[in-house]
């Protein structure tokens, strides 16, 4: 199985028609599920007139759906496709049993999320009912320091692209010192933990998801609401979860 990141071809050395459906479709993430045709064309720069001949033909194609209201959003043949990606496919397989395990015993929603380029992207999820939780959804993506488990995805990332990712994404008002002593102690104690400055009324704790030779490929993560929160034996629970989930996936490499 491959867990390794393949860097994506340039965009220059694609065809000017597939770099400009991968633009469109580019432009549905969180906060922009469904678009006019307006708001498609404004935000993946394109000529009206040519982001009208693109949609339709991804339309065709079953990439993309148009509601009654006229906006567009992603089409179920695309998501059955992007569901095939072998990276997130085999790893929800391995860690949906573990994860139903920590689901039944604390109750609370657990996540499971990868990192790819600069971004933490979601790939499974156990969603409490108890919990109105609107974020993160599968398949969303977030900046890597917003989230318990970007952040334990940035604390085990190579020293180098960790710098280059914070000296890109960490706001201004996050001291960026303060910062990375906080990832240096999640190396040192195993998990991390998001504070009120992410959410001030849940709490996520997460831990690593490893191959043979201590490679972080994921990160596991458990949210509970403050008052309810006992971080020791959540962070217990959390890596034990994920040690079980980092022992399958050693057994299928």
């Amino acid at each position: 199985m491959v867990i390794a990141e393949r860097p994506a071809p340039p965009r220059a050395a694609l065809p000017r028609s597939v770099d400009r459906a991968l633009s469109i479709i580019g432009t549905f993430r969180q906060g922009r599920a469904r678009q006019t045709l307006s708001e498609i064309s404004r935000n993946a720069d394109l000529p009206l007139a040519t982001t009208y001949r693109m949609v339709n033909s991804l339309a065709e194609w079953g990439a993309l759906e148009r509601d009654d209201h006229g906006r567009y959003h992603v089409g179920l043949r695309l998501w059955e496709v992007g569901s095939l990606a072998p990276r997130s496919m085999a790893m929800q397989r391995i860690a949906r049993p573990f994860m139903h395990d920590l689901y039944e015993i604390t109750h609370y929603s657990i996540h499971l999320a990868i990192r790819e380029g600069n971004e933490t992207v979601f790939v499974e999820r156990f969603q409490s009912p108890s919990q109105v939780l609107t974020r993160p959804r599968v398949g969303g993506r977030h900046d890597m320091h917003t989230t318990a488990v970007g952040r334990v995805l940035l604390a085990y990332a190579p020293l180098d692209e960790r710098d280059r990712m914070l000296d890109e994404q960490l706001p201004p008002t996050v001291d960026a010192h303060a910062f990375k002593r906080e990832l240096a102690e999640v190396r040192i104690r195993g998990y991390a933990i998001s504070g009120r400055d992410l959410n001030t009324e849940y709490m996520a704790v997460a831990a690593p998801v490893t191959v043979p030779g201590g490679q972080v490929v994921a990160a596991l993560s458990l949210i509970m609401r403050y008052e309810d929160a006992d971080e020791r034996n959540a962070a217990h629970l959390v890596r034990v979860a994920a040690g079980g989930i980092s022992r399958s996936l050693s057994a299928k490499r």
